[in-house]
């Protein structure tokens, strides 16, 4: 009996000293698949036991294909394997293909944390290769914008057939679809609209939109139409061409043209001059030539309006990106997210400033700071949201005070007056590496 019991010991033992964490991957789907089609990676990852840190899961490069990997909520995962109970993390990376013919993955290495003997432990996953082929003898080389369930709809902000001489009104068209990104959404062929004024505003994209339990995309245009003179005036029709990877056809998706309809400005009432029978004659001649002149500044104005709201346009879409692409820009809003953002939220928007100050990932950056308090805080919430642990909120207002008094080290930092002559570090990462 005792033999048995230290056999069946060794044998549970051999088990657990043999758990390793591991990863493996997956093309989500299945059927041919052609040039522009999104094609999303599944990659899960698996420890013994339970996280301590969360995969780092990078971005990497594949010929001829677009990369990214996309802001949703990871799933967590429970496996057990030879008696070991095995926790799990899942994330897809969406992989656009962006010509025919056969492309393969690269092994990938994910950063991650797990527990030893309730000690935490780091270690390094691979995902294995894949591989998959784009485009087959019964799909086109090179279609169109490639989706699913793709919709298209316009409104108005006003009737455009009850309009007067000099008025505006806003058109807007917005395209949804499945299995996409905005990004890849190509822009609306709008046409000009004889005898109207139109400007067309920035594009608005979104992703991520929930509709009908599944993910879409969205690209917004918004048009503006001026009537400067009374009259009825087309519209043209919209033709949006797409490929559907259901049907595997080429299709085209349609707005009507529209009839605008301007009636002539509403004369206002004016009161009749009384003239005295002996009018100065001078008088009039003085008032005929300040009415001219008025007329001449007045149609220069609105050539100079013309030429300039455009260019204006174009100035503030420049500066509101410059301004949003700013660091100080940035850190507001992560400020924003740390206070009021869902744990998730939190931990997504710290990962994200450490990938724009240049590290790849947030391990990497949290080891660079030097920062206790940073530490302790970002141990805190990846035990929360990986390690399924209940322990103490995370102090927020500690966050963001360690995130800005290093950003305000960075910024006071002066530059050396001469480059040094053995340049070994950039941002803290060895040029060598």
């Amino acid at each position: 009996m005792m033999r048995f019991t230290l056999s069946l010991w060794l044998l549970l033992s051999g088990n657990a000293l043999a758990a390793e964490p591991f990863a493996r991957a997956a093309i989500e789907g299945s059927g041919e698949i052609v040039p522009g089609q999104q094609v999303r990676l599944t990659v899960d990852v698996f420890v013994p036991n339970f996280f301590t840190s969360p995969p780092q899961f990078p971005l990497f490069d594949v010929p001829n294909a677009m990369v990214t990997l996309p802001e949703e909520r990871s799933v967590n995962l429970t496996q057990t394997i030879d008696g070991v109970q095995y926790s799990g993390i899942r994330r897809s990376y969406a992989i656009v293909p962006e010509a025919s013919g056969p492309y393969s993955l690269p092994d990938i290495p994910i950063e991650l944390g797990y527990g030893v003997d309730g000690k935490p432990t780091k270690a390094t996953v691979t995902m294995p290769g894949i591989s998959f082929t784009v485009g087959g003898n019964a799909l086109p080389s090179q279609p169109g914008f490639v989706a699913h369930g793709l919709t298209i709809e316009q409104s108005f902000d006003r009737d455009p057939t009850k309009l007067k001489a000099g008025d505006a009104f806003s058109r807007t068209i917005t395209i949804t679809a499945l299995d996409t990104q905005a990004m890849m959404m190509p822009p609306v062929e709008l046409g000009s609209a004889a005898g109207l004024q139109q400007y067309v505003k920035p594009p608005k994209i979104e992703d991520g939109i929930e509709m009908n339990r599944e993910t879409a995309s969205r690209h917004t245009e918004t048009i503006v139409y001026t009537a400067p003179a009374a009259g009825t005036f087309d519209i043209p029709a919209v033709s949006y061409p797409w490929f559907d990877v259901d049907s595997k056809a080429e299709k085209t998706a349609t707005l009507p043209d529209i009839k605008v309809t301007v009636g002539a400005a509403a004369a206002k009432e004016a009161i009749a001059p009384q003239l005295e029978q002996q009018e100065d004659r001078r008088s009039q001649q003085i008032s005929i030539w300040l009415i001219a002149a008025v007329a001449v500044v007045l149609a220069a104005v609105a050539f100079l309006l013309r030429q300039l709201i455009p260019r204006f346009a174009a100035w503030r879409t420049k500066h509101r990106d410059l301004r949003q692409n700013s660091r100080s820009y940035r850190l507001h809003r992560m400020k924003q997210t740390i206070r009021s953002g869902n744990e998730t939220a939190v931990y997504a928007a710290l990962q994200a400033w450490a990938f724009q100050c240049g590290y790849r990932t947030i391990a990497d950056w949290v080891a660079r700071e030097s920062s206790p308090v940073l530490r302790h805080q970002i141990e805190l919430l990846e035990r929360k949201l990986f390690g399924a642990q209940v322990g103490p909120d995370i102090d927020r207002a500690a966050i963001i005070r360690a995130v800005a008094r290093r950003d305000a080290t960075i910024r006071d930092r002066k530059p050396p007056a001469l480059p040094p002559l053995n340049p070994i570090a950039v941002n803290g990462r060895d040029l060598a590496r």
